[in-house]
């Protein structure tokens, strides 16, 4: 792809360096710019540096934030004994989209997997220890992707978690095995939250 410009090509390539966006694409966005108006870019240009410099994650359960604590912690219309369990911040904005859930979530940041090189000690797993033992939390829902590596970090995690007075389950596996759980469509997963399962009929204890 050749270039009569070495601006315009700099932002082609900036562009696809995004997960998803080829060259084409690219250059697609960059020219939609061009056409805009130069207040209409910088507001632009602005949203996402802010997005860079500004974002926090939530010091209780690793959201996205604007706050040291996220919104959905700090409404006092969430049921806070219930905990939902996920692998990243994309699971947790799935799950909101399906209006079926009002509890809080804790998001792990991936899942134990020893061939990639995650252990324990690289998910936030002993900040959900901690926030069952001090929130005296009633539920805990783990929405992980039905995979090995996922069946593997709810197995671990219950394991910690043994002696709690503590209800622990799992989505209901409407969701194929070997899926992930962000692209799941809505009612399907909707569908699994309504319907989870105790976890002992997914990880029979040893």
């Amino acid at each position: 792809m050749q270039f009569s410009s070495q601006l315009l090509e700099n932002a082609v390539q900036a562009f696809a360096k995004l997960p998803g966006i080829g060259k084409k694409t690219a250059l697609r966005l960059v020219l939609h710019l061009l056409k805009q108006e130069p207040s209409e870019v910088n507001a632009f240009s602005e949203t996402i540096m802010r997005v860079r410099a500004d974002i926090r994650f939530c010091q209780k359960c690793h959201n996205v934030s604007d706050a040291e604590t996220c919104a959905i912690c700090a409404s006092p219309m969430r049921q806070k004994g219930t905990i939902c369990v996920v692998e990243t911040i994309r699971d947790v904005i799935a799950i909101e989209s399906t209006q079926q859930y009002n509890g809080t979530y804790h998001v792990l940041g991936g899942v134990i997997s020893p061939l990639d090189g995650v252990g324990p000690d690289q998910l936030q797993i002993d900040s959900l220890l901690q926030r069952v033992k001090e929130e005296q939390t009633e539920e805990l829902i783990f929405a992980l992707s039905p995979t090995i590596q996922g069946d593997t970090t709810i197995y671990y995690i219950q394991k910690k978690l043994d002696g709690q007075d503590l209800k622990i389950t799992t989505i209901a596996r409407g969701i194929a095995f070997g899926g992930e759980l962000e692209y799941a469509d809505e009612m399907t997963l909707a569908r699994s939250l309504q319907n989870r399962l105790p976890l002992d009929r997914l990880i029979p204890r040893t």
